[in-house]
């Protein structure tokens, strides 16, 4: 009796840190998709889905050889706290398509109330929007004298205001000029100031939905 083996392909999931549509994949063409033509894109296969997500929740630096020496932190707690700080202010973006019709906001962590909104701007994507909005709040913070934290749930967000520097795939347009003039007032500002606020991660799966969130899923 003879025994046929197939060597049937082993799955693997695909981490996209920084390409076009940051996420897991579970196909290599699609991750190629993400990637390619990319500036700076960060990605890295992984065996199990497991491995996978916890590697997607931290900085890609901590699975990417040399480049893990010139990691900037998001001030994220190993033990995550059972509420958010009362002291602090919370940012979205919201977008009608990525990229699409955009706007952000922020409010006050524990009543909700709105203190900003910014928009529409007629062509934008979810991580500008974000970028922008956690800019917004710490020049707000600022003219007050407020060291309130910022919370936002992009980590890629987080991590242009720290590095003070943005790589989207989005073009400047004429549609789009106006939100690239923010923008660079906003990098302007990062590089002209300096802030105590910390700029945390919302940890939506213990905290429930950001309270700036727009509702639109």
């Amino acid at each position: 009796m003879y025994f046929i083996f197939i060597n049937e392909k082993k799955q693997k999931y695909y981490v996209v840190w920084y390409g076009f549509e940051p996420g897991i994949y579970k196909q290599w063409s699609e991750c190629k998709k993400q990637i390619d033509g990319y500036k700076g894109a960060a990605y890295k296969s992984f065996d199990t889905l497991a491995e996978a997500e916890d590697a997607f929740s931290k900085s890609h630096f901590q699975f990417i050889g040399e480049a893990a020496k010139k990691t900037i932190k998001i001030d994220r707690p190993t033990h995550i706290p059972s509420k958010p700080l009362e002291d602090s202010f919370c940012v979205d973006g919201a977008c009608s398509g990525n990229p699409g019709i955009a706007e952000y906001r922020g409010v006050d962590t524990v009543t909700g109330a709105e203190i900003f909104r910014q928009g529409p701007y007629a062509e934008g994507t979810n991580n500008l929007m974000e970028f922008l909005a956690i800019v917004h709040a710490l020049a707000f913070c600022k003219q007050r004298n407020l060291d309130f934290a910022i919370y936002s749930d992009s980590k890629i967000a987080i991590n242009w205001v720290l590095k003070k520097e943005i790589k989207t795939a989005l073009k400047p347009s004429i549609l789009n000029q106006k939100l690239f003039e923010h923008i660079k007032r906003a990098l302007n500002w990062l590089n002209h100031n300096s802030y105590p606020n910390k700029i945390l991660k919302w940890e939506t799966k213990y905290w429930g939905e950001n309270p700036a969130d727009f509702g639109r899923k």
